[in-house]
């Protein structure tokens, strides 16, 4: 399936790069002056703040990033962008990761390297992009009333991303995939265990006016199933997303977005960005551009740079008798099978004991 999916969206990066170049609007690249444009002059270094408000597996979190071009051409350009962000808890009692509270204060990187390139009339920006996220994450209460305290644990995650990108002035789209590299599951508290998600998509937008901007997307995401008695929700699944920006003033934009999928249910987050040029911008040239979303395009941030994570349970079948209502405990019989204190049997496979202790509440292994 994931084979299949991978293959899907190499195919809509590869229909990105393949606009037809001939594609017009109402008012030809000339007729906005865009070819008299030297990007010497327009793409310069950025630097600014970025704010977002957690959402579907991911953190309520505020940082900085650059832009940094690396090699300017007559159509092209080469650049590095960086961000670092301060991931803080989640709102009480609203798990963004679905049962075990985010607990904060940690700080997240991303980088991407890319290139982009306009067609030869310059109605169309085109790029690919890739890089590598981090994202340590503090675990704190459940939502569940289950009582972790003092058991918390924090984790690490890290995944790979690429990305292809097209952009006219009425029109963008993006396809993107996020793959977690390294240990991608890991335990939170006796009951609950976290996983990074692979995650697929394509976002389709619609510039309203050169500052306001509507997408929908469509994503595939995936991660190691529990077991099916453990009363969480089977992450894989396809979801959908609408999301709304609108720049303010030059750099300043405040955006929102909606998405739904079987893990997570619906969520709504805000977000809110800032990007400034270091280095002076003619008037001219910079009046001249403003209102160009292709040239904009050339120095905007790339997208989707979120580590996704969601929370299961352990595998056990909550007993009323037992102290540990999600723990599960060794076969008395050896450990090829995973059973609940009382030993009601949960899963086939073998318990394996949290923190390496026998005499503690573990979690299903198959």
């Amino acid at each position: 399936m994931l084979r299949r999916l991978s293959l899907g969206l190499l195919a809509s990066a590869i229909s990105i790069a393949a606009l037809p170049a001939i594609a017009q609007e109402d008012g030809s690249a000339d007729d906005l002056g865009v070819m008299s444009i030297s990007l010497k002059d327009v793409v310069k270094p950025t630097l600014g703040f970025q704010g977002a408000l957690q959402g579907a597996g991911t953190p309520n979190q505020a940082g900085i990033g650059g832009f940094l071009p690396l090699s300017v051409g007559d159509n092209s350009v080469w650049f590095l962008d960086v961000l670092a962000n301060a991931n803080f808890a989640d709102r009480a009692g609203e798990s963004s990761i679905i049962n075990t509270d985010v607990a904060g204060t940690t700080i997240s990187t991303s980088s991407r390297l890319g290139y982009r390139w306009l067609n030869s009339d310059r109605s169309w920006m085109f790029g690919l992009n890739g890089g590598y996220d981090s994202r340590p994450m503090n675990s704190g209460s459940t939502d569940t009333g289950i009582d972790v305290s003092g058991k918390e644990k924090s984790v690490f995650f890290q995944q790979v991303a690429v990305n292809a990108e097209a952009v006219s002035n009425s029109f963008n789209f993006n396809a993107y995939a996020l793959v977690p590299v390294g240990d991608t599951q890991q335990r939170l508290n006796p009951y609950y265990e976290s996983g990074a998600l692979d995650k697929y998509g394509i976002d389709v937008g619609y510039f309203i006016t050169p500052d306001l901007n509507a997408s929908v997307g469509y994503y595939y995401q995936a991660g190691d199933a529990p077991c099916d008695q453990a009363g969480g929700k089977n992450p894989d699944g396809s979801g959908i997303l609408g999301k709304l920006g609108y720049e303010i003033t030059d750099g300043l934009t405040l955006g929102g977005s909606i998405s739904y999928d079987n893990a997570y249910q619906t969520r709504v987050l805000g977000t809110i960005s800032y990007r400034f040029f270091t280095e002076n911008q003619s008037k001219a040239e910079k009046e001249k551009s403003s209102n160009i979303p292709v040239i904009k395009s050339l120095t905007q941030t790339p997208s989707n740079r979120n580590i996704f994570v969601h929370d299961s349970g352990s595998g056990c079948t909550p007993s009323a008798d037992s102290p540990y209502p999600n723990g599960c405990f060794r076969s008395p019989n050896g450990i090829d099978a995973c059973r609940c204190r009382l030993y009601s049997e949960c899963c086939t496979k073998q318990c394996t004991p949290y923190d390496n202790d026998p005499n503690k509440p573990g979690v299903c292994t198959g």
